[in-house]
């Protein structure tokens, strides 16, 4: 007897349809799995002999084949114990046929007969969504993170036992209440420690900061040691705008493949604010692991990528951005698969002007000869500077500055000016409706030309400004999408002259 039950080959963010086919005869008894199984799909035959001995079932007698059907997708989970548990069972009792064509199965048993839980879970749910399956059973563990995706039925399984009980019709299907995104993502905005009211001075870097949030512009942050770079930075993720149920399932997607989602934390709801000590690889940025696990730009995908102290990261560390930053992806390949994973992310940098820190302070003489000053300069290429948006210095605040009794009350709270940031996100996300683009900074030529039309005295000054500072092409459309945004906050429907000297006052000084 042959039977067909569906289960899912997670391979990282992509999902396949896998129908793990089940042959029982009579020869001398065995048990073989077939097409493209790896050492851990191996193993479940050992598993499903030990779980099933302690749900009081067990192994037919016989000799029983597997066919992990297609041939051509290499099975690297030990996700499809359950489905060929599922058939084992239907060979004992009989399961309605429209129950098994409907559902997908993707567990891991252990050896006492319970669930453990799995990876990837999310992405094989939408997948399973999307392909009209109306069932998708789960360990208890993964089965909050899925039932964010709607019209598809969530059952969590403690054991196989419960399953039998199922399968017998002795115990109805329990669903998995669906997860409400708005009160999930119910920002109360606590009082933080960085938040940007204690933040007294630094007001140009703050106003550089609203910027970038509103929406997606890399920004350099140089001056000498404690001007208050790392912390301005920190409270950068204070105000930035909320996820949509979009975005929150697009960023879960990738934290679910890399065993970062709990049921205490069952999906993202704060964008990512991910930050790379300067010991870091280039592979570990990309991906790690043997089976190239999304590394940390994928994990800011949507949002925030810091790197503090940026000068002292190796020369190749830095290069390696340099394609992200342009596609908003990075495609990984390996012997047996080709992998891509999405990477659209804000790049802050913190750095110093010179090793010792001290170039530009005016209160304390640099120690650095020209030619450190010039290699250590030299670990960001003109090609990598050149797609930056905002370049910010960070002046020291003096010492009679500080006041004892400072008050905060009345300083603009990171709350306000995160609600300036969601207001101009309306604009765009009005402006790009129903396109793939949801912020400025992914507009092409294309849409630029038609969003962001410059009167004649606007373009003048931009092109003039762009000869003598010997600003690239890239660059010159790089501002005009800076201008755009700073219009939006404004809530202007035309960029204007002061719009286009805002964004080139956040130009490097250095390309004069």
């Amino acid at each position: 007897m042959i039977s067909k039950i569906n289960s899912i080959a997670i391979n990282w963010i992509v999902s396949d349809l896998i129908e793990v086919e089940v042959d029982i005869n009579t020869w001398l008894p065995s048990f073989t799995i077939v097409w493209l199984p790896d050492q851990w799909v191996q193993e479940s035959k050992e598993r499903l002999r030990s779980a099933l001995k302690s749900s009081n079932s067990k192994l037919p007698t016989s000799r029983i084949t597997v066919n992990l059907a297609p041939a051509d997708i290499k099975k690297s989970w030990p996700n499809f114990d359950l489905a060929i548990a599922v058939w084992i069972l239907n060979h004992e009792w009989v399961i309605w046929d429209d129950f098994l064509k409907e559902s997908v199965f993707i567990w891991e048993l252990s050896l006492d007969w319970k669930l453990r839980k799995i990876s990837g879970v999310l992405p094989s749910t939408i997948w399973a969504k999307e392909k009209w399956f109306k069932k998708i059973f789960l360990p208890v563990e993964n089965s909050i993170e899925a039932s964010i995706i709607p019209w598809i039925d969530i059952i969590w399984i403690k054991n196989l036992q419960e399953l039998i009980d199922i399968l017998n019709k002795d115990k109805p299907l329990e669903l998995v209440p669906k997860l409400d995104f708005k009160n999930l993502n119910k920002d109360d905005f606590i009082d933080s420690k960085y938040d940007l009211k204690y933040i007294l001075w630094q007001n140009h870097a703050k106003r550089a900061l609203e910027i970038a949030a509103s929406w997606g512009h890399n920004i350099i942050m140089s001056w000498p040691p404690g001007s208050g770079k790392t912390m301005l930075s920190r409270a950068f993720s204070t105000i930035l705008p909320d996820l949509t149920i979009d975005e929150a399932i697009e960023v879960s997607k990738i934290y679910s493949i890399s065993w970062l989602l709990n049921s205490d934390n069952p999906i993202i709801t704060k964008r990512p604010f991910r930050a790379i000590h300067h010991t870091a690889s280039a592979i570990s940025i990309i991906w790690w692991g043997r089976n190239a696990k999304p590394g940390e730009i994928s994990l800011a995908h949507k949002w925030v990528l810091f790197l503090d102290e940026v000068l002292e990261f190796n020369k190749s560390v830095l290069e390696v951005l340099r394609q992200p930053i342009e596609d908003w992806e990075i495609t990984v390949n390996r012997i047996n698969a080709s992998l891509t994973y999405p990477a659209k992310f804000i790049l802050v940098w913190a750095m110093n002007p010179c090793p010792c820190g001290f170039l530009s302070d005016p209160d304390k003489d640099c120690v650095c000869s020209f030619r450190q000053i010039e290699n250590y300069k030299s670990k960001l290429s003109g090609p990598l500077i050149d797609r930056i948006d905002i370049f910010i210095e960070v002046p020291k605040v003096k010492v009679w500055e500080f006041k004892v009794d400072e008050k905060y009350e009345n300083a603009v709270t990171s709350k306000i000016i995160k609600d300036k940031v969601e207001k101009s996100r309306i604009i765009q996300l009005t402006r790009f409706k129903n396109t793939k683009i949801t912020f400025n900074s992914e507009m092409t030529t294309k849409e630029i030309n038609k969003y962001c039309k410059l009167d004649t005295e606007c373009e003048t000054l931009l092109k003039q400004a762009i000869s003598s500072l010997n600003l690239s092409a890239r660059a010159y459309y790089r501002i005009i999408k800076l201008s755009r945004t700073i219009a939006d906050l404004e809530w202007v429907v035309d960029i204007k002259k002061e719009h286009i000297l805002e964004a080139l006052s956040f130009r490097k000084r250095e390309e004069k």
